[in-house]
């Protein structure tokens, strides 16, 4: 049916059998941003909000998030991490965050990096909210990528 992967001959969803791909190895890059109001920036960068250190915080939840992609996507295999790097930066209006993910197996990680993006965005927002429910997610995307059979990627 149409030649996409993840269906089979009958338009049924599948998990793409990767088994005879060569285990190399695999790497992701992934970005995105939070807006957030002076007074939320001013907690997030002092680490005064009640909930705690955000950056923190959100920097082991999106470590955690790459880890569990699987389980939250459906149609991803679980696979070996052998590296999760999350980068919080405070910016002029908000935060970004970029995550790196490294594997060495038969798929790649863009969707590993790409959920821990947005795991810790998600976090930055809950430990925020209290100071500003009007924060907006966006940017999320992927920067870069390389191995695979399809080749190296760069925004």
């Amino acid at each position: 049916m149409s030649g996409l992967t993840h269906l089979d001959e009958g338009g049924a969803a599948r998990m793409v059998d990767i088994s005879a791909k060569a285990a190399t190895r695999r790497e992701a890059v992934a970005e995105g941003r939070i807006s957030v109001s002076a007074e939320a920036l001013d907690a997030i960068r002092s680490a005064t909000l009640k909930k705690g250190d955000a950056v923190a915080t959100a920097r082991i939840a999106g470590i955690m998030a790459a880890k569990q992609t699987a389980q939250l996507i459906p149609l991803c295999h679980p696979l070996p991490i052998d590296a999760v790097n999350v980068e919080i930066e405070i910016e002029d209006e908000g935060v970004r965050v970029t995550a790196r993910v490294v594997t060495t197996h038969g798929t790649g990680v863009e969707m590993e990096a790409l959920t821990a993006v947005s795991v810790a965005l998600l976090t930055i927002y809950d430990m925020a909210k209290a100071l500003d429910r009007r924060m907006t997610i966006h940017g999320v995307r992927l920067l870069e990528k390389s191995g695979g059979r399809s080749g190296d990627f760069r925004a």
